[in-house]
């Protein structure tokens, strides 16, 4: 069996670990499939590439607003594709070679727990003094009479298909619907989201989350609290049978309804792991899991499916295990997102139902893009910014925008909740620029 300081699991974010301070340690990296993990090869990346171009496609075609009549004449979809992922793909070779030509052993077949700190990969086992599982999460498939037998995509396979689909069934209605029914329908396809709750993006505030479904429905038909009741293969490709919908036909499905840590392929039960209820590993703020030696972080550990997180978690992880005298948290305890869609969505915090549920003191301010210069320049009249404040202590305890470049503006809001500041020293002892659009957000803490 072979030895090691250290073992990561997972090359996503876990490839990050292992940098010119851990080059001391004899290291191995288990990774059966492509280094880059998620975000590289099936998530953030690629997916804000192909809404990029969508955003360009839905600009030409709602210049007309400004008085710029233009048109689309074609989208070349293998060309917006391939430019993608020409860019992406030979990543994994070039990291890969870079990794053991620094003398990490890099092994290319699954990992499994065959005891404590014990790994069977392939027909080898390993363990190690330090072992840390980065080992990400996959997209759910639900159990729907009929899925098995029709062809249906993820998340994983739609950015690599032929051809856009000339209609496409979503189930789903959270970020992942949200980004990939922006994208095909700026593309051209006729989307139709199918949504259990009663709105979409129903983790966000509910005052953003009924304006997008309000928004998304003047370019997709959008069913909400409905229930897939079945699928099957149909003459246009597959139908979508909605208890108390009818039936809805298409040439394509997509499957978006969330994503699973990738604990039961490591069967971490073997390696003594404790998992909650979710199927997390249990660790705790430090990321140390319930086996001395052994490490957790990225999806695989918490909830946000984020790569932000699990890049901030690669750093404290890396400390804690050079200064394992000195075991640290992270250094902030929220974390912001942003939906890559049209209108764009960004949040921090506590939502306002949120806050109303756990009877928490606060106060609103709320400003619309239309109430600036540079809100007037878009012709926008659908945006807006919304903050919530603590009346006592005058902080933020949320904010959460929807509309153009929501998620670079709400950037001195994260920064403001993450440092502690008070609405009167971000509101009024900072200059905005005047007309940029960060003037509503200017606003909407004046407004408080």
């Amino acid at each position: 069996m072979r030895q090691y300081d250290i073992v990561v699991v997972g090359a996503g974010s876990g490839n990050m670990l292992l940098n010119e301070e851990t080059a001391h340690l004899r290291a191995a990296v288990v990774e059966s499939d492509r280094f880059g993990g998620t975000c590289l090869n099936r998530g953030c990346i690629p997916t804000k590439m192909f809404v990029v171009a969508a955003d360009a496609a839905v600009g030409v075609r709602e210049a007309g607003r400004l008085g710029v009549h233009a048109s689309v004449d074609r989208i070349d979809w293998k060309a917006i594709r391939d430019r993608v992922f020409g860019r992406i793909d030979p990543l994994h070779e070039s990291a890969l070679e870079y990794r053991r030509a620094n003398g990490v052993d890099v092994y290319t077949d699954a990992g499994r727990f065959v005891g404590p700190k014990t790994l069977q990969v392939g027909d080898e086992r390993i363990t190690g003094e330090t072992i840390v599982l980065a080992a990400g999460s996959r997209p759910v498939v639900p159990d729907i009479p009929g899925l098995d037998d029709v062809p249906y995509y993820t998340s994983d396979t739609i950015m690599r298909i032929d051809e856009i689909p000339e209609s496409l069934v979503i189930i789903g209605g959270g970020f992942i619907a949200a980004e990939f029914g922006h994208v095909f329908s700026a593309f051209g396809s006729r989307v139709t989201v199918v949504q259990r709750g009663p709105r979409l993006l129903m983790a966000e505030d509910e005052d953003v989350s009924a304006r997008f479904t309000e928004l998304a429905r003047r370019r997709q038909n959008v069913l909400v609290d409905a229930q897939v009741a079945a699928v099957g293969r149909s003459g246009r490709g597959v139908a979508v049978t909605v208890s108390g919908g009818g039936t809805v036909e298409a040439s394509a499905l997509l499957v978006c309804v969330g994503r699973r840590p990738n604990t039961d392929l490591l069967d971490v039960a073997a390696g003594g792991l404790d998992v909650d209820e979710h199927g997390h590993v249990a660790a705790d703020e430090t990321y140390r899991t319930s086996v001395p030696g052994v490490w957790a972080l990225g999806d695989i550990a918490n909830h946000f499916q984020l790569k932000h997180m699990a890049n901030a978690e690669v750093r404290t992880v890396r400390h804690n295990l050079l200064h394992p005298d000195d075991l640290r948290p992270l250094p902030f305890r929220l974390a912001p997102h942003a939906v890559f869609t049209d209108p764009q969505v960004a949040s921090i915090g506590l939502t306002e139902q949120a806050a109303r549920d756990a009877g928490i003191p606060y106060r609103t301010g709320v400003r619309n893009y239309s109430d600036t210069a540079f809100g007037w320049a878009l012709e926008d009249t659908t945006s807006f910014v919304k903050v919530l404040v603590d009346p006592e202590r005058r902080t933020l305890l949320g904010a959460h925008l929807i509309g153009p470049s929501a998620a670079l503006l709400i950037q001195p809001l994260i920064q403001a909740m993450t440092l502690g500041q008070t609405v009167d020293q971000i509101g009024r002892d900072v200059l905005y620029i005047h007309p940029a659009l960060t003037e509503v957000v200017e606003n909407a803490l004046l407004d408080v």
